[in-house]
């Protein structure tokens, strides 16, 4: 396993992290004893980070992880995130103090590494979308981060890099968190370099240029495109994130990639990752996964190391030959 500096943060964070998301859904779904087996195959591995929150599975993802640990000796680094409700924004930090309690209650543990927000970002606060305004004004989403990192209960925090663009790009660039979960794969790699609109993905450009600028951790974040670059087994636990998207358009997408490079990278899974891994922008991949045999196959992509130059290059002539769609722009996620 290789590691990178995680931001300015001082931590090492291996190129792998342990995802608990519903998507994949091992920690949700699985018996215990595979829980058990995939926890402890991944830090035998040199996986050091694992990934939850408290709506991955209604808070089971992070009941699985407060036993497992508590059986083994190893301490990886642990995340975790919060929910702002917008319907009630008169005590924010308030919201965000009583969800970590109740995390830290399913995790057993006194603190997390790194608190992330987990709703998407936009100009203007309405249902899901929580405006950039409300996490930097006084007595917002960063100042009850804060709070919580001064009693020692955090010792990181960042966000979860969906929405609208130009607010993400706003909040990085406050040069007030630590970290960035980035939505980058195969399918749509415009966090890193430009994507032709022709491609018809949803414009993320210039976050990860925001991450550098500002020393902010940028966290990979559906890589497997809710499963549908790894195989066309369908669970129905697939959901684009990205507007415009459905699952039939992704899956069309990664027909015409895969038409392209077939196995000359791996499987499809291998490819996705290490696809991922060559963003050097990038200082870990979150990959889900729902079977012991995804953990074996995303180990065996790092170890294959990052796709060559040269399957970028073909990979970008795919993009240039056209999506199914017309390019949604920078709008709301």
């Amino acid at each position: 396993m290789e590691y990178r500096q995680f931001g300015q943060t001082g931590l090492k964070v291996s190129e792998l992290v342990f995802g608990g998301g519903a998507v994949g859904g091992l920690l949700i779904n699985q018996d215990e004893a595979t829980k058990r087996a995939a926890v402890r195959r991944a830090l035998e591995a040199g996986i050091n980070w694992i990934d939850t929150a408290p709506s991955y599975g209604m808070g089971r993802s992070e009941e699985a992880l407060g036993w497992l640990l508590r059986e083994i000796d190893d301490d990886p680094y642990l995340s975790t995130k919060v929910t702002i409700d917008t319907r009630d924004l008169g005590d924010i930090p308030g919201q965000i103090e009583r969800s970590l309690a109740a995390s830290l209650d399913r995790l057993k543990r006194n603190s997390v590494t790194l608190l992330q927000l987990h709703n998407r970002i936009g100009s203007v606060t309405k249902g899901y979308i929580i405006a950039a305004s409300d996490i930097l004004r006084k007595d917002g989403v960063l100042d009850g981060f804060e709070r919580l990192q001064d009693q020692g209960l955090i010792q990181y925090f960042g966000i979860t890099a969906l929405g609208e663009t130009p607010s993400i790009i706003q909040v990085i660039e406050s040069g007030r968190i630590a970290s960035a979960q980035v939505y980058y794969n195969l399918l749509n790699p415009s966090a890193g370099f430009q994507v032709p609109h022709v491609w018809g993905a949803f414009d993320f450009s210039g976050i990860l240029d925001g991450c550098e600028k500002f020393g902010v951790a940028a966290m990979g974040i559906r890589v497997f495109s809710a499963g549908v670059i790894a195989t066309d087994a369908r669970t129905g636990r697939e959901r684009p994130l990205t507007q415009g998207d459905t699952v039939e358009s992704e899956t069309t997408k990664a027909k015409a990639v895969f038409e392209k490079i077939g196995t000359d990278f791996g499987t499809r899974a291998q490819t996705a990752i290490r696809f991922a891994l060559a963003q050097k922008r990038l200082y870990c991949v979150i990959f889900g996964l729902a079977e012991l045999d995804h953990l074996e196959e995303a180990i065996a992509a790092q170890i294959k190391g990052p796709i060559s130059q040269e399957g970028i290059e073909r990979l970008k002539a795919v993009y240039e030959k056209g999506g199914v769609r017309p390019a949604s722009g920078k709008g709301s996620d």
